[in-house]
């Protein structure tokens, strides 16, 4: 079955054609496979709108800095797909759970997310740069936090038509190439042999410190914080940092149940765990994310080269 979607908001009127998925329960035993049906469906319908934008000229805007801070000098960017994609994802997911909060990236902040126990937690477009050029590797995010601790995490690229989704509980799995597979991380113990996954347009100058002391051999540039755990849940990488504080909750919380339920861990660089519905969303302490065989030791070496940096652990970056 199939629908249509017409958006025409940022001055352009645009009509996707959206294929009805009809997933399975996320399991049996699992207490949130409501929600992650409908955030399924959301994140694959938010793509839509997404892709309807990918081949047309983009109108880019710089972010107010002041704003919306972030790492370094950089300022980031967004597009109307940005916004097209975040409307939607927020207007569908206050008239299905009208009883929950909803922070999202580009939507004004409140505060009265923090008056609520779930709260959803939404990154349109992840991977902006990406998006901009046009490389594909972006993807959008829909997490749920319940009492600080995410729950449900979705995280779907668009363009190779590639789902990652899990519910505390129930297990992570991916769908793509009209499958759905378990997903795992891998069983790699030998830290020397551990395969790193960094951002391609966000490579924060620490993370060069931190290969040369753990002597890492292989490493894989991605965009999007989203697609890095994905191939961690995946096996196909081992450990993912990011020693700043760019992050928000909105790159992590999907993320972050679909690594945990694939048997892997994401903690902050000092091996703490990460807290959702926060007045602060920045993750100004990192992320570390590992396939857990060795993730003390992996914290103990990032804390090591973060104090040769003169990086407290009590303040962050």
């Amino acid at each position: 079955m199939d629908r249509g979607l017409t958006n025409n908001e940022y001055g352009k009127s645009i009509t996707v054609t959206i294929s009805q998925h009809l997933p399975a329960p996320a399991g049996p035993s699992s207490e949130y496979s409501r929600e992650l049906r409908i955030a399924m469906e959301l994140a694959r319908e938010a793509g839509a709108i997404i892709k309807a934008f990918y081949d047309v000229p983009h109108t880019v805007i710089w972010k107010d800095a002041a704003l919306t801070p972030s790492y370094g000098n950089e300022v980031e960017p967004v597009t109307e797909a940005d916004r097209a994609a975040n409307a939607y994802l927020v207007k569908q997911l206050t008239q299905a759970f009208p009883d929950d909060g909803v922070l999202a990236e580009e939507s004004k902040d409140d505060l009265s997310r923090l008056e609520k126990r779930r709260v959803w937690i939404v990154d349109p477009l992840d991977g902006t740069a990406e998006f901009i050029s046009h490389n594909g590797e972006f993807c959008i995010m829909v997490g749920l936090a319940t009492d600080g601790e995410p729950v449900v995490g979705v995280v779907y690229q668009p363009i190779d038509d590639v789902l990652y989704a899990a519910a505390r509980g129930a297990g992570a799995f991916v769908e793509e190439y009209g499958e759905r597979r378990p997903l795992r991380v891998s069983k790699e113990t030998d830290l020397a042999r551990f395969r790193l996954v960094v951002s391609r347009s966000h490579r924060a100058p620490l993370v060069d410190a931190i290969i040369a002391r753990m002597g890492v051999q292989r490493e894989r540039s991605i965009g999007s914080v989203g697609l890095k755990i994905g191939l961690i849940a995946r096996g196909q990488a081992d450990f993912y940092v990011h020693p700043n504080p760019g992050t928000k909750e909105w790159d992590t919380c999907a993320p972050e149940v679909i690594v945990r339920e694939a048997g892997g861990i994401m903690t902050d660089c000092w091996n703490r765990p990460l807290r959702y519905n926060q007045r602060d969303v920045s993750r100004r302490f990192g992320v570390l994310t590992s396939n857990e065989t060795h993730h003390q030791a992996l914290s103990e070496l990032v804390a090591e080269v973060l104090d040769d940096a003169g990086v407290e652990p009590e303040f962050g970056f």
